[in-house]
């Protein structure tokens, strides 16, 4: 079984390592964890998940199989300046870092197998939407890990590096956007009556069951739309108000704005 080490101990970190070990794919043991300066979030992941935390002199990070960078973008470059003298050539590095090229990454810890992956934060609870590109120097059989390892916190597309960009601000910050949408339209239920608990369990099921409908596959999001939009109903009033409100700008200029942003994380880190 590979040794995984974590090199970042936050939201993201956490909830692969939740996955990882819930499913039984990785043994704790053979997961380490190492941040900046926290601690406390380092106690909490042994005590929680029970991974080892690597030792002061980073003796986890020679022995790696596997290296997840899960810092902060500015962090990163320290980081991989940090942990460079460590790694064994062996060891397949894979970033989880927004919008940091894999060719600053190799600037930074040279000539090796890299793969970069965008998850999502609901790998905590094994239903992340992840998307995985890499380097030539990743071999098939690692290809085939990395993707196992992925599918054991959800689904897994593989994609181009240049796509990153826009599968960070559909699926990487996708969770944020629905769960804004889950306080508005709880707010707006408490607003007409309902009480919070009511509306949000009424909303959680509601969009459970679109998500099912759309993933049978067989039917577009538009004639799923119209076919609970009768003429003169409560559907066509509510969705009235979405364009003339354009929310249909207001998305496309979220999904911009956030793709942009990767970009420039990535050339700021060049």
């Amino acid at each position: 079984m590979s040794k995984i080490v974590f090199v970042g101990a936050g939201a993201m970190a956490e909830a692969i390592i939740n996955g990882l070990t819930k499913e039984g794919k990785v043994s704790p043991t053979h997961i380490h964890v190492m941040n900046k300066s926290d601690m406390e979030q380092l106690e909490h992941l042994k005590r929680s998940y029970n991974v080892q935390i690597v030792c002061e002199e980073k003796k986890a990070l020679t022995e790696a199989d596997i290296v997840v960078l899960a810092m902060k973008p500015k962090d990163a470059i320290e980081a991989c300046n940090g942990i460079a003298p460590y790694i064994n050539k062996e060891a397949m590095i894979i970033s989880v870092i927004a919008g940091v090229s894999i060719q600053t990454i190799t600037s930074h810890l040279g000539e090796r197998p890299i793969a970069r992956v965008m998850p999502n934060t609901s790998a905590a609870v094994g239903l992340s939407a992840s998307a995985v590109c890499w380097n030539a120097l990743v071999s098939e059989h690692s290809k085939l890990e990395i993707i196992h390892i992925l599918e054991a916190i959800g689904s897994v597309k593989v994609v181009e590096e240049e796509d990153l960009h826009v599968v960070t601000a559909l699926a990487g910050s996708g969770p944020a956007y629905l769960y804004y949408f889950a306080e508005q339209f709880e707010a707006a239920a408490v607003q007409h009556g309902l009480t919070s608990a009511d509306a949000r369990q009424l909303f959680i099921q509601t969009m459970e069951g679109a998500a099912q409908m759309l993933k049978k596959g067989d039917v577009e999001p538009s004639e799923l739309r119209r076919k609970v939009t009768s003429p003169g109903g409560t559907t066509e009033a509510g969705v009235e108000q979405l364009v003339q409100h354009k929310v249909d700008e207001a998305i496309f200029a979220c999904i911009d704005a956030a793709q942009n942003k990767s970009r420039v994380l990535g050339k700021q880190y060049e």
